[in-house]
């Protein structure tokens, strides 16, 4: 009597490609963390204000947050791409994994995707709350944005009538923009401070930040706003107090003589 016995099937986790491919993914996540938040913090240089410190601090928290799933993806396109090649009109006996039809993985997947994305919704509205919280200081100083093409113009809310091309703000003294626009739809972007707000037409937005560092730093349109779109940039110019309000007299005083 002959026994016949059913070939055992090798577990999916233990298959050599589903274990080189965990390999990979242990290997690439810390390089992929680790170089994508050095790159990109280095390239957008130092912060001008606390908002620009948390928009740093967050940016570096979302990639190695993302690393993992960065990394994934990448040691299955390499397991893939370094396998041996097969040919015929049939996949490989080998192809066929249980992991494809198993619900635990499934359900991991699932589970894993969702709690990324509430950690990724929930820390960013927790920044932005913070990060807004100068709208309401009673002793922030007030500027009104004005967008057109292709220029910005700067109004100083507190002052007799001054206005600029170029902004000037006071060192540690919180500024709320109320940010328009005469004809399309601009971007106010002051890069190293952080803030970026729409500027709509017939609409008034606000943003707020506190410089905390003396210097001038670059003021950009963000929003593809016509012809000379990439001219429609300027400076913003960080004072002391005393400098601040030296220069905010002397406008004052040619625009009145004006």
């Amino acid at each position: 009597m002959t026994n016949l016995q059913t070939p055992q099937t090798t577990k999916w986790w233990k298959k050599s490609d589903v274990k080189k491919t965990f390999l990979l993914w242990l290997i690439l996540t810390p390089i992929i963390g680790y170089v994508g938040t050095t790159v990109q913090l280095r390239s957008i240089g130092a912060p001008a204000s606390e908002v620009m410190a948390s928009v740093k601090t967050l940016m570096g928290v979302f990639t190695w947050a993302a690393s993992p799933v960065a990394a994934l993806v990448a040691a299955l396109a390499l397991t893939s791409l370094s396998g041996k090649r097969h040919y015929g009109d049939n996949p490989p006996a080998e192809a066929d994994h249980q992991i494809s039809n198993s619900p635990r993985v499934a359900s991991t997947w699932v589970v894993v995707s969702t709690l990324l994305c509430l950690f990724a919704l929930i820390t960013g509205l927790v920044v932005l709350q913070k990060d807004n919280e100068s709208i309401l200081d009673a002793t922030a100083m007030n500027v009104n944005v004005t967008g057109q093409q292709w220029v910005w113009n700067f109004d100083y809310v507190e002052s007799n009538g001054v206005r600029s091309a170029d902004l000037y703000l006071p060192v540690d003294k919180p500024v709320v923009f109320h940010v328009t626009s005469v004809d399309v739809k601009h971007s106010f972007w002051i890069v190293q401070m952080g803030i970026k707000m729409d500027a709509n037409p017939g609409y008034v937005t606000e943003t707020a930040v506190t410089p905390n560092k003396i210097g001038v730093f670059d003021i950009r349109c963000a929003e593809l706003c016509g012809l000379l779109h990439a001219y429609m940039q300027t400076k913003v110019h960080v004072l002391s107090q005393a400098d601040y309000d030296a220069w905010l007299t002397a406008k004052s005083t040619i625009e009145g003589a004006a």
